[in-house]
């Protein structure tokens, strides 16, 4: 088994993987109905066939607890076992309080419990958040939870946008291990590029001034695809030196279910073998923003395509613009 390369202080390791997906399933043929667009032409822009779409008793605290107990099934721990929680999201509906201390609560624990709001990528920067915790012995067990309820941000009538996204959760465990089970993560932001994927106006503009419409999800889709393709190879390349492993010792690439195509162009620019598993779980789940890389783990693991002790590499990448990513061990 090829080792990885972790930081300084204590190492971490997955213990568990755990995801939950809203009952109701919408095809993209019906959403392609809505936008005036025929199915196939709607499929073949974004590889999806389907995502699942949140009840109203479906609350982003609700799914994202659903998919941390499943997790801590998954690892054989407890609620009272959680000494830390982490939500990635950017779906809270409210600015405060945070989605993480409610989990916590629901958890049955009093552990201290704050969010992470870096859209796409937010789940892999939450995940080295966790990695950092317990190195630095601040926390021995931690919940990092990557949620979205992305029916609430989407306007379904755009084009650019409403044959995109699904809502969803999914959840790991991380603990203390005995060698390096996450490595070190590579990240970095280019925020002159903010607007090329940003929700606007303001809910504060929009309270002050009801005329400028609703917030909504706004995408130049060009523009954040040329900054996938000439940022997101590189830093898989760079994650990859960074945990000390090369593409032989990877079972399976698990990037950020952005699109079809944009996970096509990233792959494209990777040599990847053959044996390496691309996840694809946005045909089924499609992009659910911070649980999308969490999710499509789940899948994986689920489906019996990556095994116990394989190695992984993450990539989140989106709105900041932003990206994350990281070598994991599969539990």
């Amino acid at each position: 088994m090829r080792t990885l390369t972790g930081g300084p202080g204590r190492q971490a390791g997955i213990l568990g993987v755990g995801g939950y997906r809203p009952e109701r399933v919408v095809t993209t043929g019906a959403v392609a109905d809505r936008l005036g667009v025929s199915a196939e032409w709607a499929i073949s822009r974004t590889g999806m066939r389907q995502r699942h779409r949140a009840g109203e008793e479906e609350t982003l605290a609700m799914m994202a607890t659903a998919a941390a107990l499943r997790a801590l099934t998954a690892a054989g721990r407890r609620g009272t076992d959680v000494d830390c929680v982490l939500v990635a999201t950017i779906t809270n509906p409210t600015p405060t309080p945070a989605i993480a201390p409610q989990v916590a609560y629901s958890l049955g624990t009093p552990a201290a419990g704050f969010d992470v709001n870096s859209a796409c990528a937010g789940f892999c920067h939450a995940l080295e958040l966790a990695r950092v915790l317990i190195a630095a012995g601040s926390a021995d067990c931690v919940v990092v939870v990557g949620a979205d309820r992305m029916l609430d941000i989407v306007d379904p009538d755009d084009r650019n946008t409403a044959a995109l996204f699904g809502d969803g959760a999914g959840a790991v465990v991380v603990a203390a291990a005995p060698q390096c089970g996450i490595s070190p993560v590579v990240w970095g932001s280019d925020g002159a590029k903010a607007a090329a994927l940003e929700v606007r106006p303001s809910s504060f503009a929009f309270a002050a001034t009801p005329s400028l419409g609703r917030p909504w999800l706004q995408m130049d889709g060009t523009a954040v695809a040329r900054w996938v393709a000439a940022t997101v190879p590189a830093a898989v390349e760079a994650a990859l030196r960074r945990a000390g492993v090369c593409w032989q010792d990877v079972a399976a690439f698990i990037p950020h279910q952005a699109g079809g195509r944009v996970i096509d162009r990233v792959v494209g620019q990777l040599d990847l073998p053959e044996h390496v598993v691309v996840a694809d779980d946005l045909r089924t789940t499609a992009n659910t923003s911070a649980a999308s890389v969490p999710l499509a783990l789940a899948s994986l693991i689920e489906a019996g395509r990556v095994h116990r002790g394989e190695l992984a590499v993450l990539m989140g990448f989106g709105a900041g613009l932003a990206y994350a990513g990281q070598v994991v061990r599969i539990p």
